[in-house]
């Protein structure tokens, strides 16, 4: 079993890293067309509405493609004054808690996102300017979430077996 969380923990932080640059190629798409957007606009004088929405619909898939990665650089904020003077069994039994909230919160919004995926998929529903799918917008979205839960119940899992030391954990 230990050998087997290994290999996935390995797999899962190969993939949170090409996931995270999946995000940021998104992030310097958008980056281009809006500076086209905003040439077109006050350069040439003819907006371009197509900008506005495409951007507002990747901005789904840039905000959760991060997660993940986030996770693996231990990035989130933390307030840390108080379980800093604790025993290292309590600050570890602080630290299965928050992982289990993270868990909670991220199995929550993938089945929000696959949902959402499915229903945009099987209603056809597409872009009101660009005409495009709109399930191309929330699938990538929807995976990182999936992709943040799995690997957000691995790190659990290790966090749990590993015991408490007066190190960082």
């Amino acid at each position: 079993m230990n050998e087997t969380l290994d290999r996935l923990i390995i797999v899962f932080d190969r993939v949170v890293v090409w996931l995270a640059g999946f995000g940021a190629i998104i992030v310097l798409i958008q980056m281009a067309w809006i500076s086209y957007g905003v040439f077109v606009r006050y350069g040439l004088g003819k907006p371009d509405r197509m900008v506005t929405e495409a951007t507002a619909l990747l901005l789904f898939p840039v905000a959760f493609a991060g997660l993940a990665y986030a996770m693996r650089e231990d990035a989130f904020p933390k307030v840390t004054m108080a379980t800093d003077r604790l025993r290292p069994k309590a600050r570890k039994t602080f630290e299965i808690i928050n992982h289990v909230l993270m868990l909670g919160v991220g199995v929550f919004f993938s089945y929000a996102g696959v949902s959402a995926t499915i229903r945009s998929f099987n209603s056809g529903v597409a872009s009101e300017i660009l005409h495009w799918p709109r399930f191309w917008f929330w699938a990538p979205g929807a995976l990182a979430l999936v992709i943040f839960s799995i690997y957000a119940a691995l790190r659990l899992l290790v966090l749990i077996r590993t015991p408490a030391t007066s190190e960082e954990f």
